[in-house]
């Protein structure tokens, strides 16, 4: 069964097995999560060896095909065999730690090598290239010259950093993986199935759908509402995107610009709080901060980069004369908020629960936990006609759910039994435990390539902390940047760009965060404003050109090329790349500074240079602008970047004269046109 065949149709549709590996798969985390019966490295093993078995029960080696199943089963239960070997074996393992006997020798070498084919499968030949270079100068980079030589490891040396204990295959991202991703996945799941889907379509198209560019400003402010929820900019493409695409082609968008809004503003759901993107939990555990505080400093560049796509769409239109739709053809916003108001209550709880402190751990299982009593609470219910009696019934059920403050988690599992049950005998009832039963295996399907990506991407992580070459690295950006910070952050965003043309977001982010974001961090650029620097030039890398991901993954359904769908998103993404750099340059962008004043002088900076971007890049406003005007308005968008002593004055008079002679010839144009 290949990616396209089995893991993108419909869970009814899978093998059996499959069906019931996933669903043991979401079981496990579940458990691990709430109860924690085993230590932290026997739950990564559990993990990766889950998702070694899927991988090679879903992916063939090579084609479209099923692969062939007596190998499938082999390869996927050697993997999960190396998982049980680290349960079996824990105590002993701690004890001879870096003392590997045969059998270790063995297991180790087994996992890198189902690994790397994992990765392979599922994600292509770039990154487990990448990764094998790193490999490679592990094993032999004494023989190198100058700098770059370190002392030299054995081979089982290295087989122990990276198969054995927290540094290679088991580390950071596989934790984080094991934990706050997989459970925030389900999470977007359940509200998936729950129809939260079409709550924020409905709820987009009768804000704008009747606006100028109507079906484009509903793709990006769905993208939006979605990314709050997902947290995977493909993911979010090809669940809006079904609906949005088809729509704005419909009203005269070129297939190649319609696939292109999709893909920009779904990538935007990766730093979209409160859900965001695997990166953001991987970065809170490696800087050790509380995600809180991950989220809190992406919130305001998330809501500018969806402002300058949208400002972008809206350009567009306008110059192309692309009008929305009939206002009787839209549905009601409020009328969709009233209709699926109960799904948002796990939402604001999630927000609630992250914000107030709690770990995302906590977070994510109860907001699972309230998700799926939410759904199958308003199956039981929500038929009932008397209005008190519905009342009655969600009082009751968060009077029993608080029971959980005082007696564990214990108490929630059982009123999600009782639901159950009663679900299993009410008429619709069985429809909604098949959904939910669906969510679990949903949940499975979407947590394999990020699982795969953060495995593999310890071959990295442990070669870089054994043989320190972050250093060496970091020591050529300081010596270039010393003298031009500038010059430091436009190298750091080429690698980015350069890097994502062949790898995913979190590989990408934990490449250069190992060597470029501590050479920033030296040139007085703050740890979590150089991470958030180098985590959102990595979610621009998947717009860009030969393997812009989002933007293949929109082809299908705009039936236009990847490639000419990703030239239009780096137009459409082009103001977007403003908002990084003026966070550095004043951290108050990402609520980092010490008064609201700056944060609110630095929004307002930031989206008037948005919008001479926009104007730049599209050369429209009120009507065409020439050529002068369209360089004029970089300059003003430049000069407000810059932050040189006089720049933003300098910025803020080139823009308003700017504005102020365009809508003044633009009058002056009117009656000529009449």
């Amino acid at each position: 069964m290949s990616e396209t065949q089995g893991l993108h149709s419909s869970p009814s549709e899978w093998p059996k097995t499959l069906f019931y590996v996933a669903l043991l798969f979401s079981t496990y985390q579940i458990i691990t999560a709430a109860f924690h019966p085993v230590s932290s490295q026997v739950l990564r093993a559990g993990h990766v060896g889950f998702l070694l078995l899927m991988v090679f029960l879903c992916y063939p080696a090579k084609g479209n095909g099923r692969p062939w199943q007596p190998l499938a089963w082999l390869l996927g239960l050697a993997g999960m065999a190396t998982a049980f070997y680290q349960w079996y074996f824990e105590g002993d393992l701690v004890q001879r730690s870096g003392d590997l006997t045969g059998a270790d020798m063995i297991v180790g070498i087994v996992l890198a090598v189902l690994v790397f084919e994992a990765g392979r499968r599922v994600m292509g030949i770039a990154l487990p290239t990448i990764c094998a270079i790193f490999l490679v100068y592990g094993l032999f980079g004494e023989y190198l010259p100058g700098d770059f030589a370190h002392r030299g490891y054995g081979f089982d040396q290295i087989i122990n950093q990276l198969s054995f204990g927290t540094e290679g295959f088991y580390g950071t991202p596989t934790y984080v993986s094991a934990t706050y991703i997989f459970l925030f996945i389900l999470f977007g799941s359940f509200l998936e199935q729950a129809g939260m889907i079409k709550l924020f379509t409905d709820f987009a198209m009768g804000m704008f759908g009747h606006k100028t560019g109507g079906p484009a400003k509903v793709s990006v402010v769905s993208s939006a509402l979605m990314g709050t929820i997902t947290g995977s900019g493909v993911a979010n493409v090809v669940t809006t995107g079904q609906f949005t695409i088809p729509l704005m082609k419909r009203f005269g968008y070129r297939p190649a610009f319609a696939g292109a809004v999709e893909a920009t503003a779904s990538m935007g759901g990766q730093i979209m709080p409160p859900v965001m993107g695997a990166v953001a939990f991987i970065m809170a555990e490696t800087i050790n901060v509380p995600y809180v505080e991950v989220a809190k400093a992406a919130l305001i560049p998330a809501m500018l980069y969806f402002f300058a796509v949208f400002w972008i769409v809206h350009l567009e239109a306008r110059s192309k004369n692309l009008k929305g739709l009939p206002k009787d053809q839209c549905p009601s916003a409020w009328s969709a908020v009233k209709a699926r108001w109960y799904l948002l209550i796990p939402l604001f709880v999630l927000v609630y629960l992250l914000f107030s402190g709690r770990t995302p751990m906590f977070s994510g299982t109860v907001g699972l936990a309230l998700t799926a009593i939410v759904i199958l609470g308003s199956a039981i219910i929500l038929k009932a006609s008397s209005f008190w009696l519905r009342g009655a019934f969600w009082v009751a059920l968060g009077v029993l759910c608080a029971g959980f403050f005082q007696l564990g988690i214990g108490v929630i599992f059982g009123v999600i039994g009782a639901l159950v049950v009663a679900c299993w005998f009410i008429k619709g009832g069985r429809d909604t435990l098949r959904a939910c039963l669906f969510a679990l295996v949903e949940g499975a399907r979407h947590a394999i390539p990020v699982g795969i990506a953060c495995v593999l991407v310890g071959v990295i992580i442990g070669i870089v902390s054994l043989t320190g070459i972050a250093s060496t690295f970091a020591g050529y950006i300081l010596a270039i940047g010393e003298n031009n910070l500038f010059l430091s952050l436009v190298l750091t965003m080429i690698t980015c760009l350069v890097l994502g043309m062949g790898i995913p977001t979190i590989p990408n982010y934990i490449i250069t965060s190992a060597i470029a974001a501590p050479a920033l961090e030296q040139l007085g650029v703050p740890l979590i404003v150089s991470h958030m620097f180098v985590f959102y030039f990595g979610l621009m890398a998947d717009l860009t050109p030969p393997v812009a991901l989002a933007c293949f993954a929109a082809a299908p359904i705009a039936r236009e090329n990847g490639f000419k769908i990703s030239l239009w998103a780096i137009r459409i993404a082009a103001a977007g790349f403003v908002v990084p750099f003026m966070a550095v340059y004043d951290p108050a962008l990402m609520m980092q500074g010490d008064s609201w004043l700056a944060t609110a002088y630095m929004v307002v900076k930031t989206v008037f240079a948005v919008c001479l971007w926009g104007m730049a890049v599209t050369g429209h406003l009120n009507l065409r602008m020439p050529i002068w005007e369209r360089l004029w308005a970089f300059a003003a968008g430049v000069a407000l970047i810059l932050a040189l002593p006089i720049s933003d004055e300098i910025g803020f008079v080139l823009g308003i004269a700017l504005v102020a002679q365009h809508i003044w010839r633009a009058r002056r144009a009117e009656p000529a046109v009449a």
